[in-house]
């Protein structure tokens, strides 16, 4: 009796033992989902319908990805301007911590990263996704030339003689194909204006100021319009998805990066007036089309309930107002319910419901290249059905250095400690949870003025020649527009978050 006891008892366990591992194959054999990321260039926070009920600029796509997934409230974009924060991005690194400290990326630099740093696509590449990039990259490509010489302009934004030695039968190195990418089109910086495709210059952006003129062999490559370009990357991603989908086994990244809606307002014929926001508001609702183009495209192809879609912006908008008749040519457009301070600083208005135009960065103070929220907070959405709740609103504090680290356990990628240099798995946060994982966030404007935002408390430190720094510090619980300055009233606070800050940037990011 005891020895068929025994026996008993090994059957049972061996039954327990075999079921516990059909689960775990069953696991294994889950497809990963597919990813797409995209990011906007200059699109304010608000721009968009469900971030602003105000807005008037139709967002039909993105409100209803927003329906269809959760919405951040406080999501932040490290630094106010294009490439900090795309590198940012794609490392999970701080950019001030890159070699490149301020500002963006000028014609023909190198890239941004080191030989061997960790990206976001090689992230995925390694985890076996295939990974493609459409539109902007603005991290730096070495492009090859006729003497061997740097090309003519290195280092600038505009030159007279831009391409004068650009050899357009050579490849382009350093660039994404070298730092994660399987595929690629699109441009490293528009002022350069070449567009790429993998290693290969395939053509030329004809932009409003920047040109190709001198440029040896030319006619060997396509000219492509501004007005074009939205539209050519969205056909491209489509024939990727194309492509990707009849790879059952093979998941994929898609990096979706328009020129949008960053001037030059390129506003194709057909959406030229079709908003009461003027040309920047029919650039975003014309972007709003061609993103719910690309998530048509997902749906057609089957790819949708298995794919996770993350929307953000790379910076606030660079106009404070738009509307009818506006000049388009000046971003400094002053909207009634604005003013400035006793500082000489713009502010932004209080109530929306007041005005007759539209505010791009909504009740936000600032715009890109400020560390203000109108420079540094971003929409974010995410959706992934049956996994992130449906139409639900978030007040977690995320940064746009976060998404590595978040996507890394899906994409079944192991990070140390499951951070970044300065990211952290949040992905109880797109999943609904409020667990306040991430309690600050350093922000930074196109130039030397750092903030923090820790838990509702903002601090700034604006850095002053020949004397001592200007401090501002705001309560965004009760103060989102950043109106009072509170750094008087609680000297103490400040000088815990300036060291908190000053702690960070030295190289501790531990506490988040």
């Amino acid at each position: 009796m005891k020895f068929s006891c025994t026996i008993l008892i090994i059957l049972v366990s061996a039954g327990i033992l075999s079921s516990c591992d059909s689960q775990k194959n069953v696991e294994a054999k889950k497809p990963k989902p597919n990813v797409i990321l995209i990011l906007a260039d200059d699109l304010g926070y608000g721009d968009i319908g469900v971030y602003n009920e105000y807005s008037l600029v139709p967002t039909p796509n993105i409100d209803t990805l927003a329906s269809q997934g959760i919405r951040f409230t406080d999501a932040y974009c490290p630094i106010a301007i294009c490439s900090p924060t795309r590198y940012s991005l794609l490392t999970g690194t701080y950019a001030w911590r890159s070699r490149k400290k301020h500002g963006v990326m000028r014609n023909y630099e190198r890239s941004m990263m080191k030989d061997g740093q960790l990206t976001l696509p090689q992230m995925f590449q390694k985890s076996g996704y295939t990974t493609a990039g459409f539109g902007k990259w603005h991290l730096g490509t070495l492009f090859p030339t006729l003497d061997g010489e740097k090309p003519v302009g290195y280092g600038k934004f505009y030159e007279p003689d831009n391409g004068r030695n650009i050899d357009l039968f050579g490849e382009v190195s350093d660039g994404p194909i070298d730092h994660g990418f399987n595929h690629w089109i699109g441009f490293s910086c528009a002022s350069e204006c070449f567009v790429f495709k993998d290693k290969t210059i395939i053509g030329a952006l004809e932009h409003d100021f920047y040109t190709i003129d001198e440029t040896p062999n030319k006619e060997s490559i396509d000219m492509i319009p501004m007005d074009d370009y939205l539209p050519y990357i969205t056909d491209a991603s489509l024939e990727f998805l194309k492509n990707a989908s009849a790879k059952k086994d093979k998941p994929f990244f898609l990096y979706y990066s328009p020129y949008v809606p960053h001037v030059p307002l390129a506003v194709s014929k057909e959406f030229l007036g079709s908003t009461q926001a003027g040309p920047y508001g029919d650039y975003v609702h014309e972007l709003d089309f061609y993103i719910g183009k690309l998530l048509k495209g997902l749906d057609n192809l089957g790819l949708s309930d298995n794919t996770i879609v993350i929307l953000a912006s790379d910076n606030g908008s660079a106009f404070r107002t738009s509307y009818d008749g506006m000049d388009a040519s000046n971003a400094a457009n002053k909207l009634p319910g604005h003013f400035i301070d006793s500082e000489g600083r713009y502010m932004a208005p209080k109530d929306l419901s007041t005005l007759d135009r539209h505010s791009p960065n909504g009740i936000l103070r600032g715009v890109k290249r400020s560390a203000w929220e109108g420079g540094v907070r971003t929409p974010l959405i995410a959706r992934w059905p049956g996994h992130f709740p449906e139409g639900e609103e978030t007040d977690e504090i995320f940064s746009l250095t976060d998404v590595m680290a978040t996507l890394a356990p899906v994409a079944g990628y192991k990070l140390d400690n499951d951070v970044t240099t300065d990211g952290l798995n949040n992905l109880s946060a797109f999943a609904g949870e409020k667990k306040n994982k991430r309690r600050s966030v350093v922000v930074k404007a196109g130039n030397d003025v750092y903030g923090l935002r820790q838990d509702n408390w903002k601090f700034i430190e604006v850095p002053r020649k020949e004397r001592e720094p200007y401090y501002e510090l705001y309560d965004l619980s009760k103060d989102p527009s950043e109106t009072a300055n509170l750094a008087n009233e609680h000297p103490e606070r400040v000088q815990q978050m300036k060291a908190e800050l000053n702690k960070i940037l030295k190289g501790n990011s531990t506490t988040f």
